[in-house]
């Protein structure tokens, strides 16, 4: 049996809980930490690029949700494994953050410093506007992406499982 270090994943949780659709990757690590599952430790960050560094830089195991902003539909769920390919910046457009999780990741990766396994979730915004609430299509991708997530574990501690980033593509929520 693996040692709980072996097995541990950090879930971090980014978004402003005060910009509506923001707050995604906030609820996904709420409802996460509600599972009260031994195998993730689950913070929450506003999404600033050196505080994300600083959070996965001794860890080995990585789980990053995010809102994103592209022409696909509200709720849309993205995943990207970044220690295969690069992360698409362009989703993520609306950070309120000059050096944000794309610049994070990309220096990360510069510096030979990225997580042994990063894998991140983007959930398509309907609005970023300050002081609404999250909308019923994000809220629901939400939801989505937790119950994804709960399943990542299986996936993570076997690198060799083809299906370990079958996900590339975007996803709706059906």
């Amino acid at each position: 049996m693996s040692s709980p270090s072996r097995t541990r994943i950090l879930l971090i949780g980014v978004g402003n809980p005060l910009r509506g659709d923001d707050a995604a990757g906030a609820l996904v690590a709420k409802l996460i930490r509600d599972r009260n599952c031994p195998s993730f430790c689950v913070v929450e960050q506003n999404g600033e690029g050196i505080s994300l560094m600083e959070a996965w830089a001794s860890e080995q195991r990585v789980i990053v949700v995010d809102a994103v902003s592209s022409d696909f539909s509200p709720g849309t769920i993205f995943r990207f494994e970044v220690t295969q390919e690069p992360l698409r910046g362009d989703l993520f457009r609306n950070s309120t953050h000059a050096f944000g999780l794309p610049e994070a990741v990309e220096l990360s990766r510069a510096l030979d410093r990225l997580p042994h396994q990063l894998v991140i979730y983007g959930i398509q915004a309907k609005s970023f506007e300050i002081g609404t609430a999250l909308s019923d299509e994000v809220e629901t991708a939400a939801r989505e992406v937790a119950r994804r997530i709960l399943k990542e574990p299986e996936l993570l501690q076997d690198k060799a499982n083809p299906t370990l980033d079958r996900d590339r593509r975007p996803h709706g929520n059906a």
